[in-house]
């Protein structure tokens, strides 16, 4: 490498090597999940899960196979909560991404979330994951520990505001 001026230093340039190494080293993955809520006596509720890091969270897992995003939404609500009568709301998805370590890799995940209601009262505690609970919307904000599904759930929170007929209950 040369300096472009005299005494200046050269700021080294990847090679592709070293550039292609990095890029694999990161792993991207994809999650799904849903923000499920209930309305109990005219009052929103959503449902959180402990994971077992101590995350409160949403139920969300990883794509299987060639799933489309729903469907693994849809799978992931059955199987970490218990619940099988649910309906998703149509016309929402939003997604948030992280990165973290895990087996010596670099993990990108992009998590994309829909909205789903739920028809039954009470929920199950998967194995992959040590509590659930079902709080009122300021309390789910207080609850949940990280930014982005706290971030989504402001948005959902306020697009069920503005779908909900005060007359049938139901979301248009």
């Amino acid at each position: 490498m040369r300096a472009e001026t005299a005494g200046a230093l050269a700021t080294p340039t990847p090679s592709l090597g070293v550039l292609a190494y990095l890029t694999l080293m990161t792993v991207e993955a994809t999650s799904a999940g849903a923000i499920l809520f209930r309305d109990t006596r005219g009052e929103r509720e959503y449902l959180l899960l402990k994971s077992r890091p101590g995350d409160w969270e949403f139920p969300k897992g990883g794509v299987e196979g060639d799933e489309e995003l729903q469907q693994t939404a849809i799978r992931e609500v059955s199987e970490e909560a218990g619940i099988e009568d649910f309906r998703l709301i149509d016309g929402f998805r939003k997604e948030y991404d992280y990165v973290f370590e895990a087996n010596g890799n670099t993990i990108h995940k992009t998590v994309h979330l829909f909205i789903a209601r739920s028809f039954e009262a009470s929920a199950e505690i998967s194995n992959e994951h040590r509590d659930l609970q079902w709080r009122d919307y300021e309390q789910a904000l207080n609850t949940i520990t990280q930014n982005g599904p706290r971030d989504i759930l402001e948005v959902a929170h306020e697009y069920l505001d503005e779908r909900k007929d005060e007359e049938t209950g139901d979301y248009v």
